[in-house]
């Protein structure tokens, strides 16, 4: 049976600095082992990246998986985690009353108690206490769990976890309350950088740090132990480098499990929803157990980091112009491309044959590590990932040839072609300009007629000047 794979995977910088972040892409490859689970997810906490997946998206009731949730609400409203509660049975003692008791978990915590929020934390954790949840929702919600039901459906919307919704801090059965692996999986990475989590979700056992001698006199049998048998070095599941995180029931739900392994400085994380809580002749069954580790297994046996794409490999050539010595420039990736692979496929198989150019062509000089184009990498027809391509190294421009590519192209210019306008626009201004001044000059010539002077009269005789004698 096929399962899907995001067969690229980004590595971390603190912890694989060698490897370059490529766009992931799915890819089909086989897992040997069915897995029970309706819905599963394996991601690489290296890379955050997923590896497998079933049904991911699919809704399924979470159960106890909600305190997940009720923790990193508690953590992050609460402003002193060693502040002590003083347990009132009547917080939670309605939750007594349900038509599945079998769902519910106690941690021996009796009213009147006194407990901090860090050892609420622990009780819900570990034991998925009803005690500790309710307590702790009551409390940071202001004496009012619904109020706190809302901040877990405030922070889930915060984390785009869209196939999850929130009615209780418990995780009893509510038709209303679901989630996915998918979104539980993008939780629960959230809640491991969260302060305190991680410590408390992979502690196997626990002991109150507030005694109640009077309510719990034998203080060593006290204890809350890790409901992940993963953890147990005593149990026929125990898995070396499993960190417990959760464990959850619910008799119209299975069995849930979110779980964390290490091996090799390799760190995964698994979740497993709706695995069946009997086999097919009654018997009670922990396929939830068993898928996680199945998956934990075949990671960690068929996934390593392996360069697919070195950085000196040759992935083509474009041709260059006015180049001096080779008219082309060759193009390399711009960087060593590492994916966290599946060894029994051979990286010779993935298709590099994807190339876009930026540009057709070039015109020299060309400097080296200049960007030409971008790969997309391949395989069995999916994209896995892509890289950018640069020049391999420096190409100079001849001068004989630019010499000669700048006589030609002289009269094609466009600047060439508005100079030749704006010059012909020029002398018709001028010509214009001396025809008007010609035109001034010429009428500056012509006599002016007076235009006061006395008329000429017919018939008058000229007047005589006098003279002397008269």
């Amino acid at each position: 049976m096929k399962k899907k794979i995001i067969a690229f995977l980004s590595a971390a910088a603190m912890l694989i600095p060698s490897l370059n972040i490529m766009n992931a892409g799915a890819i089909n490859f086989t897992i040997p082992t069915q897995i029970k689970s309706e819905s599963a997810i394996l991601m690489n906490l290296d890379c955050n990246e997923v590896i497998y997946e079933k049904n991911a998206d699919a809704k399924q009731m979470p159960g106890p998986l909600v305190n997940i949730m009720t923790a990193v609400v508690c953590i992050e409203e609460c402003k002193d985690l060693s502040e002590e509660v003083t347990i009132d049975e009547e917080v939670f003692s309605p939750l007594y009353v349900t038509d599945y008791p079998d769902d519910l978990r106690f941690a021996d915590i009796e009213d009147g108690d006194r407990l901090t929020y860090t050892d609420l934390l622990y009780a819900m954790i570990l034991k998925s206490s009803i005690e500790a949840s309710q307590t702790i929702a009551y409390n940071i919600g202001g004496e009012s769990v619904s109020a706190f039901v809302e901040k877990m459906n405030a922070k889930a919307e915060e984390l785009g976890l869209n196939d999850t919704h929130f009615t209780n801090p418990t995780g009893l059965y509510d038709p209303e309350q679901y989630t996915s692996a998918r979104d539980m999986a993008v939780l629960t990475k959230y809640a491991l950088k969260t302060a305190h989590f991680d410590s408390i979700c992979s502690t196997y056992s626990y002991t109150p740090s507030v005694p109640n001698l009077d309510r719990h006199p034998d203080r060593e049998s006290w204890v809350w132990y890790h409901s992940n048998l993963m953890m147990d070095s005593d149990s026929d599941y125990h898995y070396a480098g499993c960190r417990g995180v959760k464990t959850a029931n619910l008799e119209l739900g299975g069995r849930n499990i979110v779980a964390t392994a290490s091996k090799d400085g390799n760190n995964y994380l698994a979740v497993c929803l709706k695995s069946p809580l009997s086999d097919a002749d009654g018997e009670n069954t922990f396929y939830h157990l068993t898928d996680a580790i199945t998956l934990f297994n075949w990671a960690f046996k068929h996934f390593s980091y392996q360069v697919v794409l070195p950085d000196s490999a040759e992935l083509g050539e474009i041709p260059v112009e006015l180049a001096e010595g080779n008219n082309y420039v060759l193009a390399k990736p711009k960087e060593e491309m590492t994916m966290l692979w599946y060894k029994d496929v051979d990286t010779s198989l993935i298709s590099k044959d994807n190339i876009k150019w930026y540009k057709s062509s070039l015109k020299a000089p060309v400097k080296k590590g200049e960007p030409l184009g971008m790969v997309t990498l391949e395989y069995a027809g999916e994209e896995i990932g892509t890289m950018e391509l640069v020049a391999v190294s420096d190409v100079e421009r001849s001068v004989a040839k630019y010499n000669w590519y700048a006589a030609k192209m002289f009269p094609k210019a466009s600047w060439f072609k508005k100079s030749l306008i704006i010059s012909a626009i020029v002398c018709l201004i001028y010509i214009l300009i001396c025809i008007y001044a010609y035109i001034v000059f010429r009428n500056k010539k012509k006599p002016v007629k007076p235009i006061y002077a006395v008329p000429k009269v017919e018939g008058q005789k000229k007047r005589k000047k006098p003279t002397n004698k008269e």
